[in-house]
């Protein structure tokens, strides 16, 4: 299944899951992306991050405060390009996400999840059942 969904992948998505790329800030898909929704990996479709978790960073890519559900990702030192990161992963794919960082908002439990748009594949709430993922939908309650 995986070897299918690679061969569809973007050169761009392909470089970022594939070859741990990352893409450029603010010229990504959803850095500016303001539906409700969940966001899922590309290649696998494990569920990631939901829009009730996502902020405006500034930084260029979009940023989660949390995981969907922590198990979906993994989590790994990185010290690439002489820096101190920790990369996150996800765990059915194997898929480059981005990195997370400690300088999240304070009120929303102060990690950034900066991920590449190019890893995710968006699913607006009002397709979540059809798509599969219905059992999210109640996080959209008010």
């Amino acid at each position: 299944m995986k070897e299918n969904a690679l061969s569809i992948l973007t050169p761009m998505q392909y470089h970022v899951t594939q070859k741990n790329g990352t893409e450029p800030p603010f010229e990504n898909e959803f850095n500016d992306n303001h539906e409700e929704g969940i966001y899922v990996d590309i290649v696998s479709g494990e569920p990631l991050f939901t829009s009730i978790d996502k902020f405006d960073s500034g930084c260029g890519w979009p940023s989660f405060s949390k995981p969907i559900e922590k198990g979906n990702i993994v989590e790994k030192k990185d010290t690439s390009f002489g820096m101190r990161r920790i990369e996150v992963r996800s765990v059915e794919a194997d898929s480059h996400l981005g990195h997370v960082f400690n300088d999240g908002p304070k009120e929303l439990g102060g990690l950034r999840y900066c991920i590449n748009s190019a890893s995710l594949r968006f699913i607006p709430k009002e397709e979540l059942e059809d798509a599969g993922y219905g059992q999210y939908l109640n996080l959209f309650d008010k």
